[in-house]
């Protein structure tokens, strides 16, 4: 089932651990894709970062996205959608 995000992450971000363990804790449901093993994930989060692999990166399914968000940006987006 797809989430209303996804979490562009690799497996050595703190910042991303972090996101996602707060994530968890908020009972928001969420798909995880690591930047070195999907393919084309990196490119996307090239797309929403000005060329730059930056995660963790939010993309929502209206297509936006936050890069390195908070747990309030987050819930903020999801509130607004």
């Amino acid at each position: 089932m797809t989430q209303a995000l996804s979490v562009y992450t690799t497996p050595w971000c703190g910042y991303c651990r972090i996101l996602k363990r707060q994530l968890d804790s908020a009972g928001i449901a969420y798909d995880e894709i690591n930047i070195e093993q999907v393919e084309g994930a990196a490119a996307i989060v090239e797309q929403v970062n000005g060329g730059n692999q930056t995660v963790p990166t939010v993309v929502f399914t209206d297509g936006t996205a936050l890069t390195n968000p908070s747990l309030r940006d987050v819930q903020r987006k999801l509130a607004d959608q």
